[in-house]
């Protein structure tokens, strides 16, 4: 904690860099870290990690300061840490997984990843021909499942920390469009068998740790990227198609874990499409969300207001 305020901070993943700001005060923003574009902005206890373009960085000091890993690939898209902290994950571009057993002082490659029946079909015109590993999770129910989602790629589970892996993505697409198959960006583990997925093509759950899975979202709205749960509370959000020309942005909410799916009012709704989420740790307090835009909003008594803006894109929001 700072002595910015007694109610925490909020730090702001974006194109440009990590942005920092008091969570009661979002518009007194400053840059922490000037990067290439952050992909997500993790925060495991008392350190926060920042998986970006330019590499895979670390703060001890609540963002203050930062700390680059050297991950043997320049291009990180996740992290995770294992639950009794002993590892810690990076997923790369293109799909390459790493793991640290001190910290992120050294780093080896878990060549299991490389021998997946079907890596060589993992690729997509938009993001060089290649695939990467968007999303990490590591459950603490399940210390030793790892689960990893590739775009695009589908999403695969490891059952020993990582050694070897096997495809959980049977049904796990949208049938309308080939360029969306397989196409994974976050992978929210409820428990160590439930999970959500957010795909290009649809939202996704599974109770069988992805052994069958059931579409959540009707069709309309296929273009999810990341789902959020706080306080018996699902969050995400949609478009038509990806960006502007296709945009017509709607925020969900459900109370069943997403079996129904509620549309939301929020500012900027159907123009600004909500990337990221975050919330403080105590159960009762509200939810942040950061949008294409660069719009960072609350949940306050039910309702959505815009708190602050930052200059780029909110790709990921962590709060300490």
């Amino acid at each position: 904690m700072n002595n910015e305020t007694p109610r925490g901070t909020l730090l702001v993943g974006t194109d440009q860099g990590v942005y920092r700001a008091p969570i009661d005060y979002v518009a007194n923003s400053r840059r922490v870290l000037a990067t290439d574009s952050v992909l997500r902005v993790r925060r495991f206890d008392d350190v926060v990690f920042a998986a970006t373009r330019s590499g895979l960085f670390r703060s001890r000091d609540g963002g203050k300061t930062w700390t680059d890993l050297n991950v043997p690939r320049r291009e990180v898209y996740s992290v995770t840490p294992s639950p009794d902290g002993k590892c810690l994950y990076a997923g790369t571009h293109p799909a390459h997984l790493y793991v640290s057993a001190d910290g992120g002082t050294s780093w080896r490659e878990l060549a299991g990843f490389q021998e997946v029946p079907s890596r060589e079909t993992w690729h997509t015109p938009r993001h060089r021909n290649v695939a990467h590993i968007r999303s990490l999770s590591v459950h603490p129910d399940t210390p030793d499942r790892v689960i990893a989602g590739v775009e695009v790629g589908g999403v695969l589970v490891s059952d020993d920390c990582g050694e070897s892996w096997e495809e959980r993505r049977a049904g796990l697409h949208d049938e309308r469009a080939d360029d969306l198959q397989y196409d994974v960006h976050h992978v929210l583990a409820l428990s160590g068998d439930e999970l959500v997925v957010s795909c290009g093509g649809g939202l996704y759950r599974t109770r069988k740790t992805g052994h069958s899975w059931t579409r959540l979202d009707d069709h309309d709205h296929p273009y999810f990227r990341e789902a959020f749960a706080h306080n018996g509370r699902l969050y995400t959000a949609a478009t038509r198609g990806p960006w502007a020309g296709e945009m017509d942005a709607t925020l969900f909410e459900s109370t069943d874990q997403g079996d129904s799916l509620e549309v939301v009012s929020y500012p900027g709704d159907g123009d600004e499409f909500i990337l990221a989420w975050a919330a403080p740790d105590r159960a009762d307090e509200d939810v942040f969300a950061g949008t294409h835009t660069g719009s960072v909003l609350r949940r306050v008594d039910g309702e959505w207001t815009t708190v602050g803006n930052v200059p780029a894109r909110c790709q990921s929001l962590a709060i300490i």
